[in-house]
């Protein structure tokens, strides 16, 4: 893939908080900054935790801060049958399994022990459908653009879950089956997402499709020491202009992207042209650093 296309991918379970935007507008900077495509998909494969507007509000917040995505949106909803194709090629190769454990029985274990690997523990109830990580590629290594060569074992990261019960699909397998469609090339998003990643990287190999490279970015965090997420409640992002101004700045600020100060009263729109021109990844080293555990902060 030698041309950029890049991506933001929300999950419509509430309006975008602060975090939110940091991630969706380095995602858009990088992509501008190579000439590159931005695509939006809105990730709902979960109708429960989706209420309804959510995702029209996301929308009408990306326009308020003038990130501006290309194409039409892709919508997770949709794409039913390329999941389920996936998932019995998966089956075919001996790479998935049903299990019809529940989490309540393995709570006293770190990771899902496996057990219905070699048949289903407890037939003739509901069955997930599970990943055999430790039949699939591994070591996973990859050069993360920020924070460097990763390696894991998916094996000791467990069977993830690829569909569920309830027949609804998981996150990991709509992830990759996605990005490969859309010709994603370059994934940027937080760095609680990867360890996510050996999981995809099994996915894209088994399922023989292109591996994106990853900028994971060092997570924003609230003044109570924890991540900024609509489940710690962070306010929804403001779609009025004279609010919106001063949100986009302090976002390029933490970013160390290290825009002038006067800049905060500018129109989104001419922030963003100044963002694109100066935007620079090394800038985040020193805090990627500190949240990766390497340095002291």
């Amino acid at each position: 893939m030698s041309a950029y296309r890049g991506r933001f991918a929300p999950t419509p379970s509430g309006p975008l908080h602060f975090g939110s935007l940091v991630a969706a507008l380095a995602s858009f900077l990088d992509a501008r900054r190579t000439g590159g495509e931005w695509r939006l998909r809105i990730e709902d494969i979960d109708p429960p935790r989706c209420p309804a507007g959510a995702a029209d509000t996301i929308l009408r917040q990306l326009e308020a801060f003038g990130l501006h995505w290309d194409g039409p949106v892709s919508w997770q909803h949709d794409r039913n049958d390329a999941y389920a194709a996936a998932l019995e090629r998966l089956k075919g190769m001996g790479l998935a399994y049903p299990c019809s454990c529940s989490r309540r029985q393995w709570r006293d274990h770190p990771i899902y022990p496996g057990w219905c690997r070699d048949g289903v523990r407890e037939p003739g109830k509901p069955v997930a459908w599970r990943l055999r990580s430790d039949l699939g590629l591994r070591p996973v290594v990859w050069q993360d653009r920020l924070f460097g060569e990763q390696r894991f074992d998916p094996a000791e990261l467990g069977d993830v879950v690829l569909q569920r019960k309830d027949g609804l699909w998981a996150y990991q397998l709509a992830v990759v089956v996605d990005d490969a469609d859309q010709g994603i090339s370059d994934v940027v998003r937080g760095f609680d997402l990867l360890d996510n990643t050996p999981w995809q990287r099994q996915l894209q190999h088994a399922l023989g499709v292109p591996e994106p490279r990853y900028l994971h970015l060092p997570l924003i965090i609230g003044e109570d020491g924890q991540k900024l997420s609509k489940q710690n409640l962070a306010p929804a992002l403001p779609e009025q202009d004279d609010a919106v101004r001063p949100l986009l700045h302090a976002a390029l600020v933490a970013l160390d992207q290290a825009p002038p100060r006067t800049l905060a009263t500018a129109p989104a729109e001419e922030q963003l042209r100044w963002a694109v021109a100066h935007w620079e990844v090394a800038r985040l080293r020193a805090e990627a650093l500190r949240q990766a555990g390497t340095v002291t902060p």
